[in-house]
């Protein structure tokens, strides 16, 4: 299917939604009020939802003056809608990524913007803060992160290594990088549905920071990320790693050396030295077990 026309506008907020009807009439209204120094519009790349995605959006197109843009991505998975919402903003200037379950703060738009164009910037993401349910003991300060949470503090930089990331949640894109066609976001690190991982804008920023592009952290572009109850619980971390480490192993991981059933030998070495130390911290430090597990 080829992509639709891009209206004329100088940018395009992409929403890569699944089943998240619930989330959208939020974010859509915080998102029309925004301030922004050049005319934006709002696209919302449906990927094969089930429930009433198609009516909240057409509900807020009729009545904002924003345009709102419905597209349906019948591939499955994030990667899918991501590169769709790309191929849908050929024409415009920019693309700024926020997911279907996040809420952008006060100057969040105009704050990309201005980084973007007064930086000549390739790539700019944000401060990403989250909203737990409850919180519980286990949860500890350094598992934040692995729902998104990014806060480098009070100043802009230039990013030039990877102890810096920024993600795909909260991430503006010049659309220069993207309009001949070969850069997109690595199908191989899929996410569909409801599922967990991925991996692909990490893939992204670390192909950005290979080549050279211009890459800004922005603290007011700031969001909240709302994180659901059923993500509260050491099951969901234990997943999300060990389908990081899965693809690591599948598609980045050296082929060469000693194996034993098909599994490289330095990773029984691993595996021994990692449950030793699991247990002497789940002893020692039993409300402090989970990021070492």
């Amino acid at each position: 299917m080829k992509p639709s026309t891009t209206v004329n506008n100088e940018i395009n907020v992409a929403i890569c939604s699944y089943n998240s009807a619930d989330y959208l009439p939020k974010l859509l209204q915080e998102l029309i009020t925004q301030s922004c120094p050049i005319p934006f519009n709002i696209l919302v790349i449906d990927n094969n939802s089930t429930d009433d995605t198609l009516k909240v959006v057409s509900d807020f197109a009729a009545a904002s003056q924003i345009p709102i843009r419905y597209v349906h991505e019948p591939k499955q998975g994030i990667v899918f809608a991501r590169n769709r919402a790309i191929d849908e903003s050929l024409a415009s200037r920019y693309i700024i990524f926020i997911d279907a379950d996040e809420l952008p703060e006060k100057g969040w738009l105009q704050a990309a913007v201005l980084s973007l164009s007064n930086e000549n910037a390739d790539c700019v993401g944000g401060k990403i803060n989250i909203s737990l349910p409850y919180h519980p003991n286990w949860l500890n300060d350094d598992l934040l992160p692995f729902y998104g949470q990014i806060d480098y503090g009070q100043n802009s930089f230039k990013i030039t290594d990877e102890s810096k990331p920024i993600w795909s949640g909260n991430v503006a894109y010049n659309m220069r990088i993207f309009q001949n066609g070969l850069l997109r976001f690595d199908s191989r690190y899929n996410r569909k549905g409801e599922g967990i991982g991925g991996g692909s804008d990490a893939i992204m920023f670390q192909h950005l920071l290979r080549n050279d592009y211009h890459l800004i952290y922005e603290p007011n572009m700031s969001i909240l990320h709302l994180i659901p109850e059923k993500k509260i619980n050491r099951s969901y971390f234990l997943k999300l790693h060990f389908i990081a480490g899965k693809k690591f192993g599948t598609f980045k991981a050296p082929p060469d050396g000693t194996k034993l059933f098909g599994i490289p030998g330095f990773m029984y070495l691993q595996l021994l030295s990692k449950i030793y130390k699991f247990f002497i911290i789940y002893f020692k430090k039993p409300h402090a077990y989970m990021r070492e597990a």
